[in-house]
């Protein structure tokens, strides 16, 4: 194969998980954005999804193309929903 075809399919993968990557990265905000509405309203959350979407995100950074996410706790949330008031 030619480098110019190497350089290319390099490329199209990268592009591949900045795509992935910026998905997943609104579904985890979408996901704490929820947890926060919850937590101000007084009702039970979790952040299960966040974490499992934060998960999936870090696979896709050992890869070495996007950043890695942290792990968001519930008090992480409630201290978020705290300072906002």
């Amino acid at each position: 194969m030619s480098v110019h075809k190497e350089i290319s399919k390099h490329s199209n993968k990268q592009n591949q998980l900045v795509q992935q990557f910026m998905a997943l990265d609104e579904q985890r905000e979408k996901a704490i954005d929820e947890a926060v509405q919850l937590c101000s309203a007084g009702k039970p959350f979790t952040t299960d999804l966040i974490n499992h979407v934060t998960n999936d995100i870090n696979a896709l950074a050992r890869q070495g193309v996007v950043p890695q996410r942290k792990l968001v706790t519930p008090e992480m949330v409630k201290e978020y929903v705290e300072k906002s008031i």
